[in-house]
């Protein structure tokens, strides 16, 4: 917050834009109160980014958040996309409306020199929900995921500095791998909406009657086939995400790392629990996630640094990682002194146990 109290006037001045620092930090401040209260595994990771980075993921997190609210339970999905589509043109032009998530954003695409490509696949993506697009492969599935979630693997690089096509390409791996690990746990509760994100050409292969199958969701030998074949999909993309970690900024990896382990481990919980998630939904405990953030917090500290062997880029991110690689961060943005990380891990687990008290407290006043 301190950072961005000290550019958020400047960001703008080539913009033309209004908006005080002053409002960016209160803005700023509500923001993550709504993504502590939305994705728990994310706002865990946060936690572990250095603090120059952890404003900007947080507008980028409610913007995303919000966008998808308005267009997926709104009452016209396309009026919707429509005024966000007005909205981003606002931001762009420095100008942004006086909605806290917009006022964030507004800083965020500036500072690090956003491409609007970016935050424009992500609303695409959004309203491929509304319109229950059918992913009939792999490739459709791949495509879903890399706009509304590889896009944001995409910006958080440039948040962070790493602007190389290979620190790109394995953020947008890491996106579409949490996307597919999210389809995997969702299978139930997108299919009681009337959504299929599996790749409907494996589920025929399974011998699923689609049609029958959407009408009465159950679980069975064959879904769990496809979640495990999905899954294991999804954990080939988390093994490539590594190879982009090491061209992250130092006080950086630690928090991607952690986010990585975190959503591998919704499926291995999923594994464990027999690969059911159309009865129920898998969840990993604060205490699995403390353990695994440490364990990001060890490799980072033995890390060499050095990145590993070149791969592909996935066919489906590919235009993210143009568009991005086309725009670097703003030459001279600045890093911020920092704690030591483990005075920084220490402070998040503090902080876990407090939230933990403040519950134990609620309750017993209720009782």
């Amino acid at each position: 917050m301190t950072q961005l109290a000290s550019t958020a006037s400047e960001s703008f001045q080539h913009t033309g834009g209004m908006v005080s620092a002053s409002q960016d930090i209160r803005a700023h401040d509500r923001l993550r109160v709504l993504m502590r209260g939305g994705s728990k595994s994310f706002f865990a990771a946060s936690l572990m980014l250095p603090a120059r980075a952890r404003a900007p993921a947080t507008a980028l997190y409610a913007f995303c958040r919000l966008a998808d609210d308005a267009i997926d339970l709104g009452d016209d999905p396309v009026s919707a996309m429509a005024d966000l589509e007005h909205r981003l043109d606002a931001i762009y032009a420095g100008r942004p409306r006086n909605i806290d998530a917009d006022v964030a954003l507004a800083h965020v695409v500036h500072r690090h020199a956003i491409p609007r490509a970016l935050p424009d696949a992500l609303l695409e993506g959004f309203l491929w929900d509304t319109q229950q697009r059918c992913c009939e492969t792999l490739a459709d599935t791949e495509a879903y995921a890399a706009r509304v979630a590889a896009t944001v693997g995409a910006m958080m690089s440039l948040v962070m500095g790493a602007d190389s096509s290979t620190a790109l390409a394995r953020a947008c791996d890491l996106g579409v791998a949490m996307q597919l690990t999210n389809i995997a746990r969702d299978v139930g509760e997108d299919a009681r909406a009337g959504r299929l994100y599996l790749p409907r050409q494996w589920l025929r292969e399974a011998g699923v009657d689609i049609t029958a199958w959407l009408a009465q969701p159950v679980f069975n030998a064959a879904l769990a086939g496809v979640i495990e074949r999905l899954l294991n999909h999804a954990d080939m993309l988390y093994q490539r995400s590594e190879h982009g970690i090491p061209e992250l900024p130092r006080d950086c990896r630690p928090a991607i790392r952690a986010a990585r382990l975190v959503y591998a481990e919704i499926g291995e919980q999923l594994r464990r629990e027999g690969l059911d998630s159309i009865s129920r939904r898998v969840v990993v405990s604060k205490q699995r996630k403390l353990a695994l953030m440490a364990r990001a917090a060890g490799a980072a500290m033995i890390s060499s640094g050095r990145a590993g062997a070149e791969l592909p880029v996935l066919p489906a991110v590919q235009f993210l990682v143009d568009a991005a690689a086309a725009a670097a961060p703003v030459a001279g943005a600045r890093h911020t002194p920092r704690r030591p990380f483990g005075e920084r891990l220490g402070w998040m687990i503090a902080l876990h146990e407090r939230e933990a008290i403040a519950r134990q407290e609620a309750r017993g006043m209720l009782n």
